[in-house]
């Protein structure tokens, strides 16, 4: 790889499938990481015909609490330095907290939290050696607002990555690397299909849902202009403002009320 290379976790479909063509665009070489091999090849082979850049796949579970170390040990063996990371891998768990296994929990927070955080951890001291370098921790609006059944876990888990990447982005201040938490609504992918919920999301109004694409331009947009947050859509932005100002309790009150219509407590 001759370019630039950005890797991009779960690259294979929705906003990291976006994240994949923006950069491509942009004249990177890509590390496209994913489960699903069949799929991810034919996104490599498709990426590297339409731009002429080189894709490298890598078939990699993150729920295997194994999987990052040999990952990174590979790249960098190879000499392949990463110069823009976007952590986007994860899904939903409908229905409660309860609803599900321990398990199933666990390999949850293994992709959508502790992969995220290894990876960041394993990739950003050479970022930092060369001077430069692009993070982007893709989370949720649900970040910003208490989950509700249904939804327990999710929110939790972006709650904290958003504040992480707070944290980071100021350890990194002045290092040539920044760090953005890209935070969208309602997107267009196949997300609401995998967890079961898509028949919920009927419901709401089409000026509510996000384009993929734009979603990922926005973000490395404002990443490269040092933002730590990435809210795509005046709709959101308007919104994650309005519940600040509201007190806790109405916050909570407004949440539940508005989310019983399209989340799966049971």
């Amino acid at each position: 790889m001759k370019r630039p290379i950005a890797l991009i976790t779960g690259a294979s479909s929705g906003i990291g499938l976006s994240f994949s063509r923006e950069l491509a665009t942009r004249g990177y070489d890509l590390i496209l990481v994913a489960r699903r091999e069949d799929r991810l090849k034919s996104v490599a082979a498709d990426l590297s015909h339409q731009y002429g850049v080189e894709c490298r796949t890598e078939v990699v579970d993150l729920a295997n609490p194994d999987a990052v170390k040999p990952l990174v040990d590979r790249l960098l063996s190879d000499g392949l330095e990463i110069e823009v990371l976007i952590n986007n891998a994860g899904y939903g768990l409908s229905g409660s907290f309860l609803s599900r296994d321990w398990e199933e929990h666990e390999d949850f927070l293994r992709v959508l939290l502790l992969s995220v955080c290894e990876l960041t951890h394993r990739l950003l001291p050479g970022m930092k050696e060369r001077g430069k370098g692009r993070i982007i921790q893709v989370s949720s609006v649900a970040g910003f607002v208490p989950g509700t059944a249904g939804h327990t876990l999710y929110g939790a888990v972006k709650a904290a990555l958003n504040l992480f990447t707070e944290c980071l982005a100021l350890e990194c201040k002045n290092s040539g690397v920044l760090v953005t938490a890209l935070c969208p609504g309602f997107t267009l992918t196949e997300f609401h299909d995998v967890n079961g919920t898509r028949a919920r999301m009927s419901g709401i109004p089409g000026f509510m849902w996000l384009n993929s694409d734009r979603v990922a331009r926005e973000a490395l947009e404002d990443c490269e202009r040092g933002e730590v947050y990435c809210i795509p859509g005046i709709f959101y932005r308007t919104l994650i403002r309005a519940l600040e100002l509201m007190p806790a309790g109405l916050r909570r009150y407004f949440v539940a009320s508005s989310g019983s219509s399209y989340r799966d407590a049971s």
